[in-house]
């Protein structure tokens, strides 16, 4: 039987998901508009570029917030994840192998074996938010998994000129290889198979947001710099 007392609890419940939804979009939508307009006006880029590791920082401890059921799935995925992609982009910059010939700068903070940390967080991120924005647009996990990919790559592509632009790694001879392409492709399909078929529960209203404000900001950045 539903009592007052119940529908009460859940009104509650729903009212704060809400705040805590609507607070988190906010904070990222600032923060997303403050850094760019702080790299393409305020004539100290620098200063913003280090601030690039708390604002990653920020979006994921935002964007897991507002994350539904953390379970043992969940912790899987994203350790696996964190430490394929780190592991991908030792192999990478140590051999050249995978996505070319290509050195870390110093906007993406501590890193090591020559790689930020940080970038382990990103392929997680990138993973989970475009794995959840193409799985509303289907079911199918195996559409999911090519979708997801060729989007990622898609994204990868307005990210390499500003990553070289504002020392987040810079490749050989200044030219980003199809090698490149072709490793992210490889690597996003083998994670978004995974993310697609694994048990982590596939809905967080934040996550196309997410996607969605990385791809503006780095296509912005793309057509100011050019």
């Amino acid at each position: 039987m539903i009592t007052a007392e119940t529908l009460k609890t859940v009104s509650t419940s729903r009212l704060f998901t809400d705040k805590k939804l609507a607070f988190s979009a906010a904070i990222l939508v600032i923060f997303h508009a403050v850094g760019f307009l702080g790299l393409v006006f305020s004539g100290q880029s620098e200063t913003y570029q280090n601030l690039t590791p708390l604002h990653l920082l920020l979006t994921n401890a935002l964007l897991f917030l507002n994350h539904k059921n953390f379970n043992a799935a969940f912790f899987l995925f994203a350790w696996v994840t964190f430490l394929a992609g780190f592991l991908a982009e030792v192999l990478g910059v140590h051999t050249g192998l995978l996505f070319g010939n290509y050195v870390y700068g110093q906007a993406l903070g501590f890193k090591l074996w020559n790689v930020p940390l940080l970038i382990g967080l990103n392929w997680v991120m990138l993973v989970y938010c475009i794995g959840i924005t193409v799985r509303n647009w289907t079911k199918k996990p195996w559409l999911a998994t090519i979708l997801a990919a060729g989007i990622m790559v898609l994204l990868d592509h307005f990210i390499e000129p500003v990553a070289m632009r504002f020392d987040f790694w810079s490749w050989q001879n200044h030219q980003i290889p199809l090698q490149n392409y072709a490793g992210w492709l490889l690597l996003s399909l083998i994670l978004q198979f995974y993310f697609q078929r694994s048990n982590v529960t596939k809905t967080n209203p934040l996550a196309p947001l997410v996607f969605g404000l990385q791809a503006l900001f780095f296509i912005a950045l793309n057509i100011m710099n050019k």
